[in-house]
């Protein structure tokens, strides 16, 4: 045993002296790099031969090595702050983390703190807790709220809330008789009594011939003016007279890209955010009705922001092109026209954008 005790106290000497030898030697190595006594003593005992030449040499080497050791310790200083950030970084997210868990916490607290109140109010009624919804409810109204619950907690609702719900609602639809005998004068002239007598909102009748006229030409309009011209009220009153109610997207100052007008994909909740002008797009496949969105006040910012690509798109030769992409890839329980992320545009909808000529809007 004595032998071996020699051979490893021997053996892992030899690593152990290496590892001291390697940081004594960095040490020493920085020690001396920032020696500056003995960088003095040598310009000191050297300084008494220099010529001309010589001193702006020497001058030109102090200047050399000590732009380095700055260099060195600014360096060095950059690795730490760097380090410092990443550190604090994660002890926010650490924070925020616990925080989540905090909130959550609480929440399933006043969940039941709700739940045992509701009780005590429902036993002071002599009823059960699960009988409680049954006071004043029909049958319909019970069946009606127990389908309403079954969907809201469906599991395979997926990404898409609104679409999903709009292919459920159009599950069974039927397409109702439309009357193709109408002229367009007909047409012009009813829309013109419609938004008389039940609105209040008085046209003439050119306008109205350019409006519907100008569907014909192309899926977005324009209506300029002054404010207070009815630019807004004459396709929402429209909409009001096909029985289809008009979308309105008030443009705000903000909107910066796609995402105003189709919504985003939230990471963090794995759900798509829908805008209403998607849910109405996509309401507009599965009909033959003319519908309307507008873009109230559109040069309130930049249009080629936001606008942009669904421009583009309709500016496509063939329909089979007005292809949007929403997400980059495929769900199970992705709507039933979302087609591997992918949506096609309804040849059914007009972009009516309204703009006004003042000071606080673009060109």
């Amino acid at each position: 045993m004595e032998a071996i005790g020699t051979f490893i106290k021997e053996f892992t000497s030899v690593f152990i002296n290496g590892i001291w030898t390697l940081i004594k030697g960095i040490f020493n190595g920085i020690v001396g790099m920032f020696n500056f006594p003995e960088y003095f003593k040598v310009f000191k005992n050297n300084m008494g031969n220099f010529g001309v030449v010589d001193w702006i040499l020497a001058i030109l080497v102090v200047i050399v090595v000590f732009a380095l050791l700055a260099a060195i310790v600014f360096f060095v200083y950059l690795l730490i702050r760097k380090y410092v950030r990443f550190r604090e970084s994660l002890v926010s997210k650490e924070e925020l983390l616990e925080e989540m868990g905090n909130l959550n916490r609480e929440i399933v607290k006043l969940t039941k703190e709700k739940e045992r109140i509701l009780a005590m109010k429902v036993s002071q009624l002599g009823l059960r807790p699960d009988e409680s919804n049954e006071i004043g409810a029909t049958e319909e109204e019970k069946k009606e709220e127990e389908t309403e619950e079954k969907v809201l907690s469906d599991e395979d609702i997926g990404r898409f809330y609104k679409l999903k719900m709009v292919d459920k609602a159009y599950e069974n639809y039927t397409p109702p008789v439309y009357n193709k005998d109408i002229t367009l004068p007909e047409l012009c002239d009813m829309f013109r009594n419609f938004a008389c007598s039940r609105m209040g909102l008085f046209y003439e009748i050119k306008t109205i011939r350019l409006f519907i006229a100008s569907f014909a030409s192309t899926r977005l309009l324009i209506l300029q003016g002054i404010s207070g011209t009815g630019k807004t009220s004459l396709p929402y009153a429209f909409g009001k007279f096909i029985q289809n109610d008009t979308t309105i997207a008030s443009v705000q100052p903000s909107w910066r890209d796609r995402t105003e007008i189709f919504g985003y994909f939230n990471e963090f909740t794995k759900r798509f955010n829908e805008t209403e002008v998607l849910k109405k797009m996509y309401e507009a496949k599965y009909t033959d009705d003319v519908y309307l969105t507008i873009l109230d006040e559109m040069n309130i910012a930049r249009v080629e922001y936001y606008f942009a690509e669904l421009l583009s798109i309709l500016e496509m030769p063939t329909r089979d092109e007005w292809v949007v992409d929403l997400v980059p890839s495929a769900w199970p329980t992705d709507p039933k026209m979302v087609k591997e992320g992918r949506m096609t545009l309804p040849q059914n909808m007009w972009y009516i954008g309204t703009a006004n000529n003042d000071d606080s809007t673009f060109a």
